[in-house]
C-alpha cells in the first residue's frame, strides 16, 4: 500500500513485511499516516458495532411484533451473545498468534460470522494499543530478518566469483 516504509534489507531481496488490512506496511516505521489510521480504525469498528447493535435492535422488535414468544427472544439474545463472545476470543487470539490448525478454525466461521459484533469490539480495543496483528507480523518480520541475515553473512560471497578470481591468479602465475 505504502512505499514509505523501508528498511535496510528491503529493496536488496530481503524479507519484506507483510501488510496488515488499513495500514498496509506502515506498521514497520509508524509512518505514513499510522497514527491517523489507527485512530480512524478505532472509530470505524466502534462506530460500525453501535450500527450493528441498532440494527439487531430492529431485528429483535420485529421478534416482539410478530409475538414469537419470549422464549424464542431470549435464544435470539443468548445466540448473539455467546457467537459475539467466541469472535471477540478468535480475533483477539488471532492477533497475538497464527491458529496451529487451520481446518479447526473452519467450522467457527459461521459462529464468527453472526458474532461479528465481537469482532469489532476486539478490533476498537487492539487498536488503542497497535495496529491489530501488528505484534505478532513485527514478531515474524523481525524473526525473518535475523534469520535473512545469518543466511547472508554466513556466506563469503559468490562462489563463482572465488572460482573465477583463483583461476585468474593461476593464470597469471
Amino acid at each position: 500500500m505504502n512505499g514509505e516504509a523501508d528498511d535496510t534489507s528491503r529493496g536488496r531481496g530481503g524479507p519484506e513485511p507483510e501488510a496488515i488490512r488499513f495500514f498496509g506496511t506502515t506498521w514497520v516505521g509508524h509512518d505514513g499516516g499510522y497514527a491517523a489510521r489507527r485512530v480512524a480504525v478505532a472509530v470505524g469498528s466502534l462506530a460500525t458495532a453501535f450500527a450493528a447493535c441498532f440494527i439487531l435492535r430492529f431485528a429483535y422488535q420485529g421478534l416482539e411484533i410478530a409475538e414469537v414468544g419470549s422464549f424464542v427472544g431470549l435464544l435470539v439474545v443468548v445466540m448473539f451473545a455467546v457467537c459475539s463472545a467466541v469472535a471477540f476470543r478468535g480475533t483477539w487470539e488471532g492477533f497475538g498468534s497464527r491458529p496451529a490448525d487451520r481446518g479447526r478454525e473452519e467450522p467457527l466461521r459461521g459462529l464468527r460470522a453472526i458474532g461479528f459484533i465481537g469482532s469489532l469490539a476486539a478490533y476498537f480495543l487492539r487498536s488503542l494499543t497497535e495496529a491489530p496483528g501488528e505484534g505478532l507480523r513485527r514478531r515474524e518480520y523481525e524473526a525473518a530478518l535475523v534469520q535473512y541475515e545469518r543466511r547472508r553473512t554466513a556466506r563469503t560471497g559468490n562462489p563463482a566469483a572465488r572460482r573465477a578470481a583463483k583461476a585468474g591468479k593461476r593464470k597469471r602465475a
